[in-house]
């Protein structure tokens, strides 16, 4: 059953992501503002196809702990499911930091590229990261929030990536607060599995990291305990007596 399921669900995402791309070229004319609303009506109706035909469900704990102010988020990064969770509902327009080839991605990379987001040129080295803080910093001013997953990569539930320190640089250089956010998505949408199985995902959302007064390993630090204590509270079975 989860098989047929899971598989009616990727139908449900192909038949759904082309038309919406070709919508979001006619819309692209239109003010960010619009833009950024239309094109996350995708991310949205994917969320709602996982709880409708896979029985993936979820919930935020700690909303009252988002900013009405300049914020970057640093995620937790198990799934697929929170790229397209976190820019659908966050209370603000996210913009992710991601590697420019994404925009060739037929369809999604499409939609992806009309929303004036963080993308890097990664043959440009280390000045790739200026880039990163230049542009960040003018997407905080417009009322944005820069989204960053610090483990770089899918981790699977119960492990810890190395954290990098991109996003704790980013917080220190403009001065904006961090969000941690702990979330156990993997649980229901493994990494890399075809087979997503029903279930409730937790996004916890925990207090603002201020980030004067502290260099990018500190915040980082304080980031990563955070997330890596609240994710023992999501799955306390998944780490044992540790």
């Amino acid at each position: 059953m989860a098989g047929i399921r899971s598989a009616l669900y990727m139908l449900f995402l192909i038949v759904t992501v082309i038309p919406y791309a070709f919508a979001c070229l006619i819309w692209s004319p239109l003010p960010l503002k619009w833009r950024y609303r239309l094109t996350m009506g995708w991310p949205r109706l994917a969320v709602w196809g996982a709880r409708i035909i896979v029985g993936i469900r979820w919930e935020i704990k700690g909303a009252e702990n988002f900013p009405d102010g300049p914020a970057i988020i640093l995620s937790k990064h198990q799934s697929a499911w929170e790229t397209l969770f976190l820019p659908a509902y966050l209370p603000r327009q996210a913009c992710f930091v991601y590697k420019k080839e994404l925009h060739r991605v037929p369809f999604f990379g499409w939609g992806l590229a009309l929303l004036k987001m963080i993308p890097i040129d990664r043959a440009k080295g280390r000045d790739a990261f200026e880039q990163v803080v230049k542009v960040g910093k003018l997407r905080l001013q417009e009322g944005r929030w820069p989204v960053l997953f610090p483990e770089g990569t899918r981790v699977a539930p119960g492990k810890t990536g190395r954290y990098k320190s991109g996003g704790a640089i980013l917080a220190t250089r403009t001065g904006a607060p961090v969000i941690p956010v702990a979330l156990n998505a993997g649980e229901c949408w493994p990494r890399n599995a075809f087979i997503k199985k029903p279930g409730l995902i937790t996004v916890s959302i925990g207090p603002a990291i201020d980030s004067a007064g502290l260099d990018a390993d500190m915040l980082n630090q304080k980031v990563q305990d955070w997330i890596e204590s609240e994710m023992r509270v999501l799955n306390p079975e998944r780490y044992g007596k540790d």
